[in-house]
């Protein structure tokens, strides 16, 4: 092999070794610069974004609020034609588990007062606050106090630890927050189909009791269209009732039920 043969040769061999060389170099860039990208994206990704959870504290959505109690036995207002009353004590005795019908409540447990006329023409009977002005079968009706007395006679005679409990100016939203909403009906005084009511027989009061808003000799009016129902569930439009005069689950929008509660004096009834 002559010298000009063997200078090609290595000049070969060399262009070999450099072509190795870089290509050896280049892959080590190349890894080195995906692991620069890899980095600088790990470095700037933004921290994942947390979903809120929602605390007990948190104000309900209206679509939470809303609540009823079921299988309510509704009993239709039929014998005690003026008996509303002693009807959703009935069905609030027995949605809290009493054996109990309406008139056992009407005939042994209800103090009627009659209201009679006078001499005079003018008529004599019960401050309401006091007892039923008539009877259950044929009255006026009767309010909150002496209709708890009514509740506790007959809880006492059954030996129970429970009480009824007469108030006054309670709001319909915090009955149902205290009491509806953890399944205890409530009783209140409204009027029968959320009426209007008016005042339509008055006579003199001859009888009062120490929950009497009256005195002996006082006027004590009645308003035509008082109805007793039995609070059992509400929501973001209506409250509904155990109602014995529509003798099934009613419900009437919530500002025509404070109206109605309060024109018959915001009175209720809860049994615990």
């Amino acid at each position: 092999m002559d010298q000009r043969q063997k200078r090609r040769n290595r000049r070969r061999k060399k262009r070999q070794r450099q072509i190795r060389i870089l290509g050896v170099l280049g892959g080590a860039i190349a890894v080195l610069m995906i692991i620069a990208v890899c980095l600088s994206i790990n470095y700037y990704k933004p921290a994942p974004v947390e979903k809120p959870v929602a605390s007990a504290t948190e104000k309900p959505t209206e679509a939470e609020k809303s609540y009823i109690i079921q299988n309510v036995e509704v009993i239709p207002q039929t014998d005690l034609k003026a008996g509303c009353e002693t009807y959703a004590c009935t069905m609030l005795l027995k949605i809290l588990g009493f054996d109990i019908d309406e008139h056992t409540i009407a005939d042994s447990y209800l103090n009627c007062k009659y209201v009679l006329p006078g001499g005079n023409g003018e008529k004599y009977g019960p401050d309401m606050y006091s007892a039923f002005a008539g009877t259950a079968y044929a009255g006026w009706g009767v309010y909150a106090p002496a209709m708890s007395k009514t509740m506790n006679s007959y809880l006492t005679d059954q030996k129970s630890k429970l009480k009824a409990y007469p108030m006054e100016d309670v709001p319909l939203e915090k009955l149902c927050d205290d009491y509806v909403s953890k399944g205890v009906p409530v009783m209140i005084w409204a009027t029968t189909n959320m009426d209007e009511p008016y005042v339509f027989d008055t006579w003199t009061v001859n009888y009062v009791d120490e929950n009497a808003k009256t005195k002996i000799g006082d006027s004590f009016s009645w308003y035509m269209h008082e109805h007793c129902l039995v609070l059992i569930g509400y929501d973001k439009d209506y409250y509904y009732f155990g109602d014995s005069t529509a003798g099934e689950v009613s419900h009437f929008k919530k500002d025509l039920v404070a109206k109605r509660y309060e024109q018959m004096f915001k009175q209720s009834i809860v049994v615990k």
